[in-house]
């Protein structure tokens, strides 16, 4: 349950976009030929670049390096390469790339890079796409380039009206050399960016044909399940697999880096011999590791923290004001709770590799083979299914090892099921956070002074030294907070533990949107003001977050009173380049239960490629981070995760879904992510109305059940 350092890919490298991206790979892969002039020409299928292969029948597919999670990169990408080529869409299809670094540079998924990345590339592919079939139409006819234009999928002569499919020109154009700096078109041309195209994986999705990672089969394959050790930092003393071995279908026992696979014909045998696998493990210095323990340890690191951000003076700004408030906020673990649990299959063979996996990393994967079976990464093949869920869990790569190490072993392609269990108690997690903020307000209603002291274990700790003390990720969201507050200090203490950290859907602003976004409203009800009012006054140099928190109140009729037995709370905040604010309505069930009843959301993403993608992730996005704000916490007793599956780790059911209205606030301004921003500023939204309706705050999540009197 500790973290490997061979499972691992750097933060890095895990956002690294190659310049070898940048490019067009001319080459393609020729099934039979003519000649023509002297020359190669392709019959068949026809990729003109890395990205673009049409068939003679004018279907045009897209290979899409990065990973489909949900988050619409199978759609969003080919709408940039299909606007630019003046392809047709109802012509169009994407599938995921395999995993080549010399065609794509680093194919990794995360951070709400994506469209950020791949906007300006794939704009040139397309347009370099779009030139080389005019040329080869204009070649045929004889004519000067110019003489043609390009309209879905076909190429126009001017002058006389002929017509020239792209089908049929697929094969002159991919003998011709690709131009250096193709004519992009103008943004007034753009037929289908910004528009709410329909997605192209739903039609698959929705009739079963879509192919998961736990949908593959391959023959031969046999299926694996893996014991790990129980607690955090136990070491395996003695494995007895007597037992596993006489279980019916079980063909082999094998010790993994993990711990312990045991493999069998099915996923049942598999699991009923590893039930029946008996292995002693040695618990070591961190075997009575609770809760209470890493309290402690992260609010002793967070008094003695390295200065993320100081301006001013602020211990002397608090010592001379009229209201101070001092407060501590606390965060729980968290899982990532993808609803396909962790899985991969391999087959390793002598002189290659071949794997399947559901993975946000198709480079990670292809490099982790290529340790484990020592092969060249060109000898190892990477299918890279559609995804449960990744929320950045399945940016790692430790079950792609279980899975090549286990058919390394056996000699036969694997594959290897993770249970729920096995991820929530054994996998990796969002760190938990102790925080103590001081807050001054001057006799004005003016905050004169913030200070800011986190303490938490650090993700980038386990890549190396932090630069100055500092975790980048554990401060975002903190040390860049936006609002105009003359002294302010943030200081971060990072606290050492073994038990495995990864990053969770919006990182750092996941935990510090929360502490923030609640402390300003503790603030604003000291100087006796209107929380949205008072967010404005004091975002006054940053008019984008002013006009997505307008936006999101006027949404949610702010200046209006809310029915009888409600409370609305706002939250505003800023993540991979966008800004999303959000206003939550909320009442409590007799019970205590807290019932969301409205969100009223705005983003200002930049750029807009695809509305409608953009509203299904503000919406999955509000539903994830309320699942967290609502129950979302794992505890530790005895060394180990108490919670195992959604009986103890709840998410937000159908029911409890709250109607969402969200309004997109265009900027023109750079493209920002859109995957992650969503999360950030519900939790603070949901507490800030709560405290609203019950006049109490809530500085420890998750909120649970809220008393009413």
């Amino acid at each position: 349950m500790t973290a490997n350092p061979k499972h691992t890919m750097d933060r890095r490298s895990f956002l690294e976009v190659s310049s070898a991206g940048l490019g067009l790979v001319v080459g393609f892969h020729v099934p039979s030929h003519t000649r023509l002039g002297g020359r190669l020409r392709p019959e068949g299928p026809v990729e003109l670049n890395a990205w673009i292969r049409i068939d003679p029948d004018d279907t045009i597919t897209f290979f899409v390096p990065e990973s489909e999670m949900g988050q619409g990169v199978l759609t969003a990408i080919p709408q940039i390469l299909a606007d630019e080529m003046d392809a047709d869409w109802t012509r169009v299809r994407s599938v995921h790339a395999l995993a080549d670094s010399a065609k794509y540079g680093r194919q990794s998924t995360g951070g709400s890079t994506s469209i950020r990345t791949q906007f300006a590339p794939m704009r040139r592919a397309g347009a370099a796409a779009r030139e080389l079939l005019a040329q080869a139409a204009a070649r045929r006819w004889g004519v000067d380039r110019s003489e043609c234009r390009t309209t879905r999928s076909t190429v126009v002569r001017t002058a006389t009206g002929e017509r020239l499919r792209y089908g049929e020109l697929a094969a002159d154009a991919a003998l011709l050399s690709p131009p250096e700096d193709p004519p992009l078109k103008d943004r007034s041309a753009f037929s289908l960016i910004g528009q709410p195209v329909k997605r192209l994986d739903a039609a698959d999705k929705v009739t079963g044909k879509a192919v998961f990672g736990s949908d593959v089969r391959v023959p031969g394959m046999l299926v694996a399940q893996v014991v790990r050790p129980p607690t955090f930092g136990a070491t395996r003393k003695s494995v007895d697999a007597a037992a596993a071995l006489a279980t019916p279908g079980v063909r082999h026992v094998v010790e993994i880096s993990s711990g312990v696979a045991v493999v069998a014909d099915h996923f049942w045998a598999a699991k009923k011999g590893r039930e029946a696998l008996r292995v002693e493990w040695d618990s070591g210095e961190w075997g009575s590791l609770s809760t209470a323990r890493i309290t402690e340890m992260m609010r002793e690191a967070a008094a003695n923290g390295a200065t993320a951000r100081e301006e001013g003076d602020a211990d002397a700004a608090i010592r001379g004001a009229g209201k101070v408030i001092d407060a501590v906020y606390e965060l729980p673990y968290l899982a990532h709770a993808t609803m396909e649990p962790m899985n991969c299959t391999a087959d390793v063979r002598r002189d290659a590799c071949e794997v399947w996996a559901p993975t946000q990393s198709p480079s990670g994967t292809q490099s982790t083979a290529a340790r484990i079976t020592g092969l060249p990464a060109e000898r190892v093949t990477v299918h890279t299914t559609h995804m449960g869920g990744g929320f950045g869990r399945r940016s790692q790569t430790d079950f792609v090892a279980d899975a090549v190490e286990t058919s390394k072993a056996v000699g036969k392609p694997v594959q290897v099921i993770w249970t729920r269990e096995d991820d929530t108690r054994g996998g990796y997690y969002r760190p938990p956070a102790w925080n103590r903020l001081v807050g001054a307000v001057d006799a004005g209603g003016n905050v004169s002074a913030w200070t800011h002291q986190i303490g938490s274990p650090s993700i980038a700790r386990q890549f190396g030294p932090l630069r100055n003390g500092i975790d980048d990720a554990g401060v975002e969201g903190a040390a860049n907070l936006p609002y105009a507050i003359p002294n302010v200090r943030v200081t971060y203490g990072p606290v050492e533990l073994p038990i495995s950290l990864w990053f969770w859907r919006s990182v750092g602003s996941s935990l510090n949107a929360w502490v923030t976004e609640c402390f300003i409203d503790e603030l604003a009800e000291a100087a006796g003001a209107d929380p949205v009012e008072f967010r404005l006054r004091l975002l006054a140099a940053h008019p984008r977050h002013q006009r997505v928190l307008r936006t999101a109140a006027d949404r949610a009729n702010w200046t209006t009173a809310p029915a009888a037995g409600r409370g609305r709370g706002a939250a505003v905040h800023e993540a991979f380049g966008s800004i999303v604010a959000q206003v939550a309505e909320v009442s409590i069930d007799p019970d205590g239960e807290v019932r969301v009843h409205h969100v009223a959301c705005a983003v200002d993403c930049g750029d807009v490629i695809n509305p409608g993608i953009i509203r299904a992730q503000m919406e999955s996005g509000i539903a994830y981070g309320l699942s967290a704000a609502l129950w979302g916490e794992l505890t530790i007793a005895g060394g180990a995760v108490v919670q195992g599956n959604f009986d103890r780790y709840p998410v937000l059911r159908i029911d409890r879904m709250p109607a969402i209205d969200v309004d997109i606030v265009t900027s023109g301004d750079p493209l920002g992510g859109i995957g992650e921003p969503g999360t950030p500023p519900i939790a603070p939204a949901v507490c800030n109305a709560l405290a609203q309706l019950t006049g109490r705050r809530i500085r420890k999540l998750p909120i649970g059940k809220v008393r009413t009197t």
